[in-house]
């Protein structure tokens, strides 16, 4: 695998996009998009001796543990998805981020085996340009410390995300959200592991009427002005954690700690 050098574009392009970014990461709406592939269990990934090496920057340690877990069940799943999204060939984009601890070399470890197993191409001039510390952080901690991307993206063209975990989905909305602004088509994406009701990235009319009957339309509008986006581009796992939130009040405090430690 190649990964090494892959990973050598990433840092590259990087450092080219960093000025670049906006205020808010863009998002779009999800229209019909589909559930997420996972290909694992979360607990097979987090158990895996290769795990914590990987998630911390080990290009090996990557390699190993994605060639452990990716089998041919999955790769079906994920042909699966391709074709239905009418397109035989989509690039590859991966959330390749970076933590506290370093880089996450599993995204691009994983981009790899499937692009060498599906014979599709991959991308590394899209990169997250920013460090959100996401790994540990509760709900909050995530939906106020959102990964921005930047690079280029061929208009018109198909694109296929992949990460190598879904837990609020909303890296996977931010990428989508900059692949899309920039002319381009996402047909769906593929995470390592996750939780089930994690891959459901479309939040429903249930949830979304629930959010909204709770915690009222001028705190959408408030949503809105901060974050760049209506309720209708949260995902499900993020409509629903607001909405088990208690008041306004709570959320607004919480978000603005979890600025204030992202920060420190």
């Amino acid at each position: 695998m190649a990964t090494l050098r892959v990973l050598s574009e990433i840092h590259t392009y990087r450092t080219q996009v960093q000025m670049k970014r906006t205020m808010q990461p863009p998002r779009v709406e999800w229209r019909d998009f589909p559930d997420a592939v996972l290909l694992a269990p979360e607990i097979i990934m987090k158990r895996h001796p290769d795990y914590a090496a990987a998630k911390s920057g080990d290009v090996a340690a990557a390699a190993r543990l994605v060639q452990s877990i990716v089998i041919e069940t999955g790769l079906a799943s994920v042909r699966s998805l391709i074709e239905a999204g009418g397109c035989r060939h989509p690039t590859l984009v991966s959330a390749h981020a970076y933590e506290r601890d370093g880089f996450n070399a599993i995204p691009a470890a994983l981009t790899e085996v499937l692009s060498e197993q599906l014979g599709v191409p991959f991308d590394t001039t899209v990169v997250q340009i920013n460090v959100v510390g996401h790994t540990g952080a509760d709900g909050y901690g995530r939906l106020a410390r959102q990964a921005a991307f930047g690079g280029d993206i061929a208009a018109g063209q198909h694109y296929l995300l992949v990460d190598d975990f879904v837990g609020q989905g909303g890296t996977l909305a931010n990428l989508r959200g900059w692949v899309e602004m920039g002319g381009a088509k996402v047909i769906g994406a593929v995470v390592l592991s996750g939780k089930p009701y994690s891959a459901i990235l479309k939040p429903s009319e249930e949830q979304l009427h629930e959010l909204r009957e709770k915690h009222g339309r001028e705190f959408e509008k408030w949503w809105r002005e901060h974050f760049g986006h209506a309720f209708d581009c949260l995902t499900q796992s993020e409509a629903r954690y607001l909405s088990r939130s208690p008041d306004v009040d709570t959320i607004r405090a919480r978000l603005a700690a979890a600025v204030r430690e992202g920060s420190g």
